[in-house]
């Protein structure tokens, strides 16, 4: 459904769907919509996405790595973004060094077992085999905007 990084018909068809539902904020399990805004265009990318919670924390990932079109809207807008989950939250994504990703990535992947295939690691394993692969997923730690 994801072929080279990009949603094909189908996938785009079910992100849709759940974008509406997740938005909604009766799916819990951190199950929330994400709107972002295309700097050059203005249109707005609207998407479901897994919240990771860590520590005390809370963390956008991205499954797809750092091609994502919402990695690169977020970036190029200063890390301002939308969270619909029942209620509409304006938060900064601010990035997580790579180095600090590791245990974030674990932790996703333990929550958001429909990001597991496209992650090339076992979810189960050590924190330390997360190491290898967290400068290819951006992980963002989010914050409401005040």
């Amino acid at each position: 459904m994801y072929a080279g990084g990009r949603p094909n018909r189908w996938a785009r068809f079910l992100n849709r769907i759940s974008a509406i539902v997740f938005s909604l904020g009766i799916v819990g399990h951190g199950a929330v919509t994400l709107e972002t805004v295309n700097p050059k265009s203005g249109t707005l990318l609207t998407l479901p996405l897994v919240v990771a919670r860590y520590e005390d924390g809370e963390y956008a990932v991205s499954m797809l790595g750092q091609g994502s079109r919402w990695v690169r809207n977020v970036r190029a807008a200063g890390g301002k973004a939308i969270i619909h989950a029942g209620r509409r939250r304006s938060v900064i994504l601010r990035e997580v060094p790579a180095d600090a990703r590791a245990p974030i990535l674990k932790a996703y992947l333990a929550q958001a077992p429909g990001a597991r295939p496209h992650i090339p690691i076992d979810p189960w394993g050590p924190v330390a085999a997360f190491e290898a692969i967290a400068a290819d997923f951006p992980v963002f730690n989010i914050r409401d905007d005040r």
